[in-house]
């Protein structure tokens, strides 16, 4: 139904008194209670070019820290601490500062630099101080050992790092070769656990032909318990010129191969127990089995 037909014909003389009555201050629903119309449709075009009383604007919800952010920003302040001081988005501090002129710098580039170098300095603190909390706390967590978990850790580590015997390869033979002291401290013990004593141990220095090789040697056979000339002989690898390498420094110690003289019985020991391992979380898994 349109306004000029039916119940609204005289369109223009309800407009009259809808335009009053908006002029007085009222809102919408008292309009239509006073004149009898219900359809909002209708009340809109009764008001149409009416501004709304003060009163029934909402305020929008942002509107106090619009004003805060472009007092601030006028003070000089950067996007950046607005947004920390306000606890808004970036975005936002830009849509309602961004006609505002840009603060003259209060500090060098130099000094802006320094001040940069210490925000990232002191985040790097903060999470090296995270990291050592973390790994210290699972340190911890390990707690005493019995023989068994090293057992199962040595298996797991020389399956991991070791010589293995291939169908194609029947070795046999028990071969490890490792840079890190830690793991090689506890393939040792490991050995020890299983009676394998140090002089059924072949070592040699596997090292980049550049470093300090001496320095190498004294490291590895200080850690395995042995004199220097008690090693074999070094292997040197050789790269091209063009060659980056990452490990360098004098924290380079290359690696350290271990072999264990008669190891075919430790060898089908330590195969069989990691089966073993695998058996216990996979069962019936009986894939690669050699």
């Amino acid at each position: 139904m349109t306004p000029s037909s039916g119940k609204y014909a005289d369109f223009e003389g309800l407009r009259e008194r809808a335009v009053a009555l908006r002029r007085g201050g009222h809102g919408l629903r008292r309009i239509g209670d006073e004149l009898g119309v219900r359809d909002k449709d209708v009340l809109s075009r009764l008001v149409k070019g009416e501004a709304p009383p003060e009163w029934t604007k909402r305020p929008r919800a942002k509107d106090d820290l619009r004003e805060r952010a472009r007092a601030l920003r006028l003070q000089g302040w950067t996007y950046d601490r607005i947004r920390a001081e306000l606890g808004c988005s970036k975005s936002s501090v830009s849509l309602w500062v961004r006609d505002l002129p840009r603060p003259e710098p209060t500090c060098t580039p130099e000094e802006r630099q320094a001040r940069m170098n210490a925000g990232l300095a002191r985040l790097h603190a903060a999470r090296d101080q995270e990291r050592r909390a973390a790994k210290q706390a699972a340190a911890e967590a390990v707690g005493a050992l019995s023989d068994r978990e090293p057992y199962l850790a040595g298996v797991a580590l020389y399956w991991a790092e070791g010589t293995k015997d291939k169908p194609h390869a029947r070795r046999q033979s028990v071969e490890f070769v490792n840079s890190d002291p830690g793991v090689i401290g506890v393939f040792l013990a490991w050995l020890d656990l299983l009676g394998v004593g140090r002089d059924r141990l072949h070592c040699r220095v596997v090292i980049h032909d550049s470093a300090d090789v001496a320095a190498a040697e004294r490291h590895w056979a200080d850690l395995v318990g042995r004199e220097r000339s008690d090693l074999g002989r070094t292997v040197l690898k050789r790269y091209g010129p063009k060659t980056v390498r990452k490990n360098t420094g004098e924290s380079y110690r290359g690696c350290l191969g271990i072999e264990v003289r008669r190891g075919a019985d430790l060898y089908r020991r330590v195969e069989g127990a990691w089966y073993g391992i695998v058996g216990a979380v996979l069962p019936g898994d009986a894939s690669n089995r050699t």
